[in-house]
């Protein structure tokens, strides 16, 4: 035990003895305690032991006996004293063993530039204007606000959201039907285990998808049913031959193929929910990043007795808040609550930063200023895909942080990944969000977490591990960003 404080129980850790037959005076009892204790290697090596005042008086005797057993030790050269400095140890036991070095594994290179989906612009964070948020709910904050929270959310941070998602969403949402979450995956969670306390013991999901929503479902105790999607979205023919009573769906932009949930599909998978009885749970994923024309509105406003709606700031501020929403069927939200006993709200100063953040319309001003900035770094990347890679073929354009490239028949995508990787460059295979492997070979490729300067070499070195040859596999796919939601 390496000690270096002084403010240490030195009665226990002494074992001050009684007089041996009277022939053993303290001070040489104390320097058979200290000896003992740095020999067992209770007092290390470079350890710093108490002034001879403070140890007296933690020992109650004079600072003499003290004085006198440091001397002691000091000759013996168990400890060493040096001016302006204190007393400290200056042995170590022969006989201890030495202290098996870890085995570490080999470094991995630093990744220089970022082309995997998940982040947003974080250099892009509005610093000043948050830190502004804070210190308003800081200094405003009533007394009761710093009490225990309530699990639903504050209802400032409930009623904001509510209407933000009118006016922006086209939701049909209400400060009641409001829950706060730390994010996506803490909302579904939340859903999930609400379904299942009404008897829905199967869920669907799509196909490719993003795999922290099946475990989150798993995780509630619900079977899960992969169904495909195509250009139009979600198949509903699909999903009806499934078990399942709801289905996680990614209307608004789909991850990771990017497409949106067609007209006809919505009106179709609302009237499934409806007959089935059961559930629509709509992922407002990158929603708020559509660059062709407005923000399609989301399917919770076509029968909110049906449709959960789960969103959050983590890709269009940070994860890092961990801040997000659930708006669920007003006939649900009494079971949503009852089956989240112990599930916590956000912290309060946060969640009232966020509502201040909102109503005084810097939401809405970054979000605008996004918008721009990603739109111009998707078509560079774009344009310099199309120049370097030919071969590939981009989609998913339309919308959010990421596209897809595919490649042609025969590439080997995770070799690419793994070449790449060892270049500085993140990429994601979208065999990463399928299951089983897939004969088409994809990258997603995000561009929210990097800059519109270092685009350029990060395409070429894509290009060069897309023409390097690999022959085998690698042993280990290290876990992509994409955090929670």
């Amino acid at each position: 035990m390496a000690v270096s404080q002084t403010n240490l129980a030195w009665a226990t850790l002494l074992a001050v003895g009684p007089p041996d037959g009277g022939r053993r005076r303290l001070h040489d009892r104390l320097a058979h305690a200290l000896r003992t204790a740095i020999r067992d290697g209770r007092l290390a090596e470079g350890a710093a032991v108490p002034p001879s005042r403070a140890l007296a008086e933690e020992l109650g005797c004079s600072r003499w006996v003290v004085t006198e057993a440091y001397g002691q030790l000091i000759a013996e050269g168990y400890l060493s004293a040096r001016v302006g400095s204190a007393t400290r140890v200056s042995w170590s036991p022969d006989t201890a063993p030495p202290r098996p070095r870890a085995q570490r594994a080999p470094a991995r290179p630093p990744i220089r530039y970022d082309l995997a989906p998940g982040l947003p612009d974080l250099r892009a964070f509005p610093r000043r204007r948050w830190a502004d948020a804070v210190r308003a709910v800081t200094g405003s904050a009533v007394h009761y606000d710093l009490g225990l929270p309530d699990p639903a959310g504050h209802a400032v941070l409930r009623t904001t959201v509510a209407q933000y998602l009118r006016r922006s969403r086209g939701a049909d949402a209400h400060a009641v039907s409001v829950s706060v979450c730390a994010g996506v995956t803490d909302g579904l969670v939340r859903t999930c285990r609400a379904l299942r306390a009404e008897g829905i013991a199967d869920l669907a999901v799509e196909q490719p998808g993003w795999g922290r929503l099946r475990d989150a479902a798993t995780s509630a105790g619900l079977r899960v049913h992969p169904v495909p999607v195509d250009h139009d979205g979600l198949s509903v023919d699909d999903l009806a031959r499934t078990p399942a009573c709801a289905v996680v769906v990614g209307a608004a932009h789909q991850f990771p193929t990017g497409t949106v949930l067609s007209a006809a599909r919505r009106a179709r998978l609302v009237r499934w929910a409806r007959e089935v009885d059961g559930f629509v749970i709509e992922d407002d994923y990158d929603a708020e990043f559509r660059y062709d024309h407005h923000p399609v509105a989301v399917m919770q406003g076509m029968d909110p007795s049906r449709v959960f709606l789960l969103g959050s700031v983590s890709k269009t501020l940070s994860p890092a808040l961990g801040l997000g929403w659930l708006v669920a069927p007003v006939a649900m939200t009494p079971v949503l609550r009852e089956a989240n006993l112990v599930a916590a709200a956000p912290p309060v100063l946060d969640q009232l930063a966020l509502a201040t953040f909102i109503d005084r319309g810097w939401y809405d001003a970054h979000l605008r200023a996004a918008r721009r900035r990603f739109r111009s770094r998707r078509d560079l990347l774009v344009r310099t895909l199309g120049a370097q890679v030919p071969e590939g073929r981009v989609a998913g354009t339309a919308a959010g942080l990421h596209i897809l490239l595919h490649l042609p028949d025969g590439t080997d995508t995770r070799g690419a990944v793994q070449v790449a990787a060892a270049a500085g460059l993140r990429l994601a295979d979208l065999d990463d969000y399928r299951a089983p492997r897939s004969a088409e070979p994809a990258l997603v490729l995000g561009y929210g977490n990097i800059s519109d300067t270092e685009i350029p070499t990060a395409v070429a070195l894509l290009r060069e591990a897309l023409r390097s040859p690999t022959t085998s596999p690698p042993t280990h796919t290290a876990q992509l960003s994409h955090e929670d939601r």
